[in-house]
């Protein structure tokens, strides 16, 4: 696993994002890039357009130039890496592919993005068929679209774009907010245990379908406990928490605790609590000192479907 694949993918088709244009979508269709979970595939599965792939896939080119795809992510931030997989494309694989991005804020159409200024952060890179393809990204600017340019034409599977979201939180000015929401800008930057699952589905939107759409950890055999720590959109003061242990009816916690981090400071937000299984928690919290983290415990091990940490900024 590369490191940084371990970021939230800002893409992925569940946290809002979209396949807003493509130049050709003959044998596939584009919005099959973005879609949650390894690509899938039945050999001899033929329909009207030939063998049905799961992925996105062009024609044969018989004209200068190459096909692309523009992607808006659905949590824009800061790309630290991208995966080009051309699972099961085997004969019909792009042998060169790269990568744009840019930032155009609002609600702009593909005529827009046409005009706009991209930026190269794959340089042309040779692929493989049947491969995940690992990019490494430099820079800390903000991206909300990335364009996958194939050269000249053929298959992808699947687009990763891995990163830190970066929203626009000007829009919750008076408002309340999840402060710890992946949509929002948190992150999950330190963990115990991730055995079963990722740590950051706890803050991914919506709600969990499935105990494998949480956070879960191997069984404990020691006398420790299990936690996370969850980097907050920004400093702030958090008045309501949500712990919910839906879908876990044998693996819940038997209790939780919240502490609030700033700098070195710790500032007890939740004592140890009781937990019921396959069960949403809300517990109101007094405290007034600002925090800019959060470490979530557990006990002593087990599964939690979502955290939501909602306050205003400070």
């Amino acid at each position: 696993m590369t490191p940084f694949t371990r970021l939230p993918d800002l893409a992925l088709r569940t946290f809002g994002g979209s396949v807003v244009a493509a130049s050709d979508e003959s044998f596939a269709e584009k919005e099959s890039l973005i879609r949650p979970g390894r690509p899938a595939f039945s050999p001899e599965t033929f329909g009207g357009k030939g063998q049905v792939y799961d992925g996105w896939e062009t024609r044969r080119r018989r004209s200068p130039g190459h096909d692309w795809a523009v992607v808006r992510l659905g949590l824009p931030g800061v790309i630290r890496g991208v995966v080009i997989d051309t699972a099961w494309f085997k004969g019909n694989y792009p042998p060169y592919a790269s990568v744009e991005a840019t930032a155009v804020d609002g609600h702009p159409s593909p005529d827009d993005l046409a005009r706009a200024r991209w930026t190269e952060i794959v340089p042309r890179a040779e692929l493989k068929g049947d491969t995940e393809h690992h990019f490494e990204v430099a820079g800390e600017d903000r991206c909300t679209h990335v364009r996958l340019n194939i050269h000249p034409d053929g298959g992808v599977a699947r687009l990763r774009v891995h990163g830190e979201a970066r929203p626009d939180l000007s829009v919750h000015e008076g408002l309340g907010l999840d402060l710890a929401a992946l949509a929002n800008g948190g992150l999950v930057t330190a963990c115990s245990d991730e055995f079963y699952s990722a740590p950051n589905n706890v803050i991914a939107p919506g709600l969990a379908r499935h105990q494998a759409e949480g956070w879960e950890t191997a069984r404990r055999r020691d006398d420790g406990n299990d936690w996370i720590v969850i980097r907050l959109a920004g400093r702030g003061l958090i008045k309501l928490a949500e712990i919910d242990t839906t879908n876990l009816l044998f693996n819940a916690p038997a209790a939780v605790a919240l502490t609030g981090l700033d700098g070195e400071r710790e500032v007890p937000l939740l004592p140890r609590t009781p937990l019921l299984p396959d069960t949403p928690h809300r517990f109101r919290l007094d405290h007034r000192e600002p925090v800019s983290r959060v470490r979530v415990d557990i006990y002593p091990d087990g599964g939690l479907a979502r955290v939501r940490l909602h306050g205003h900024l400070a």
